[in-house]
């Protein structure tokens, strides 16, 4: 049993104590059930995406109305979520995982029921949309702070890198066989896979070894997430992150609810194109999260997490303006690569800062503004690309990406000495110990001349 009061009967096999580094997080037995089970399923998820925003076109050629589906699935997550990291810190996080993949596999199964009977309506899409974000509201930050109950401290930077490639990877294959099966058989097949992939992935979760972990966080449920907020409002690094992860989320993560716009109008494809470019967003991403997995340590990462914002911003502002399907897709590529590292580096920074008894609450807010503020950005994106076009849409957003790196540029350097501060101060608790964790800081911030 380890310090997250996780048993995990022969964990470390002689084969996984083999893995490279990079995989480091697999020698976990519960961790390898979640790695495993959660790729089917969000393949799964990201066929229905990509199926379900060419449904919406398909069914009304409105560019509004994919903004819309969009905010309707997403905003949920924005008023919600705080409830939901609440209940992380205070209830059974895999008992909430069961019931959340649960819901969300009912509503993917009448999803397909729906298109495949061809009953479906746009009215459907809005309820069915809007009952994944309330399940969301849920499981994202369940999720996040699920990952120390299965690793534990020493593993964590590392699980949290393979979650991104795993969700990545899906988005690699998700849109490339949706994309396939839309101009095959219709998009309801993409519907019922999603629904039939999440048997996996409740299957891993029903096979886990889990010991009940005593959460009771004194007071009541409100004063709980007040003091979520409020920890984040004081703590002036996590708050730069966060603002900065909002701030992108809502300006420059909409360029996907557009991409059915551009693989047919603009490109003048058809589902199997935008299965294409939705794929090579998603192989950048991919790489960008197999490279956070090679990291032995988290400082450096407040440099990755500007450059990363930066590239985002220029990446999109070129793939504004080309109209070649093939350079379009070359362009996504570190469209994604940016986009997954500055994610990724931001949740593994705050993840190494904040104390156990708050993760659940802290995670629900970096939901907010990873996710929660993408409905409003969907919504925005979508009202945008109906008056100006969405090419300048885009555009538009990647220009704030580039303002919005240099800002934290300026307003972040202050803040790195407290940052470092807050994870040693972590991992003297558990995890790295803090001698090499200090090691780790002189080789960051002490120029080689000074320590010879």
């Amino acid at each position: 049993m380890n310090d997250t009061g996780i048993k995990e009967h022969n964990d470390k096999t002689d084969q996984s104590s083999r893995l490279p580094s990079t995989f480091r997080a697999l020698r976990h037995r519960n961790f390898r059930l979640f790695f495993t089970g959660q790729f089917i399923s969000l393949t799964g998820t990201w066929m229905q995406s990509v199926a379900q925003s060419w449904l919406v076109y398909r069914l009304t050629g409105s560019v509004v109305l994919l903004g819309m589906i969009g905010f309707a699935s997403q905003i949920p997550v924005f008023l919600l979520t705080p409830i939901g990291g609440a209940a992380a810190d205070r209830y059974n996080r895999h008992r909430i995982l069961l019931t959340t993949q649960t819901i969300s596999m009912v509503l993917a199964f009448i999803l397909a029921f729906l298109t495949l009977t061809a009953r479906v309506e746009i009215w459907h899409l809005f309820v069915i949309a809007t009952g994944f974000g309330l399940a969301n509201a849920f499981d994202i930050p369940t999720r996040q702070a699920f990952a120390v109950d299965m690793v534990g401290k020493d593993d964590l930077i590392n699980a949290i890198a393979l979650n991104s490639s795993m969700f990545n990877g899906a988005r690699i294959v998700g849109p490339a066989i949706a994309g396939i099966l839309v101009a095959a058989v219709g998009e309801g097949w993409c519907f019922f896979g999603n629904a039939v992939s999440y048997i996996a992935v409740l299957g891993g979760l029903m096979m886990m070894r889990i010991t009940p972990v005593v959460r009771a966080p004194a007071g009541s449920p409100i004063a709980n997430i007040a003091e979520g907020f409020g920890y984040v409002i004081r703590t002036k690094p996590v708050l730069a992150l966060l603002l900065l992860l909002g701030l992108v989320s809502l300006m420059g993560m909409p360029y996907s609810v557009l991409m059915p716009i551009f693989a047919e109008e603009i490109l003048h494809g058809d589902s199997s194109t935008l299965g294409f470019l939705m794929g090579a967003s998603g192989s950048g991403a991919l790489a960008a999260a197999l490279v956070l997995a090679s990291r032995k340590h988290v400082f450096g990462l407040g440099r990755w997490v500007m450059l990363a914002c930066g590239g985002f911003g220029i990446s999109l502002i070129l793939f504004s303006f080309s109209r070649s399907f093939w350079l379009s897709a070359l362009l996504l590529v570190p469209v994604g690569f940016a986009m997954m590292t500055q994610m990724s580096s931001s949740n593994t920074l705050i993840q190494a800062m904040i104390p156990d008894e708050l993760r659940g609450r802290v995670m629900a807010v970096y939901s907010m503004m990873f996710m929660g503020m993408a409905p409003l950005g969907s919504l925005l994106a979508g009202t945008l690309a109906g008056i100006i076009g969405a090419p300048e849409t885009v555009a538009l957003g990647g220009i704030v990406c580039v303002v919005a790196a240099v800002v934290f540029r300026y307003v972040a350097a202050p803040l790195q000495e407290e940052g470092r501060r807050m994870i040693v101060s972590m991992q003297m608790t558990g995890g790295e110990p803090a001698s090499k964790a200090i090691g780790h800081i002189q080789a960051d911030v002490v120029p080689r001349s000074a320590r010879n």
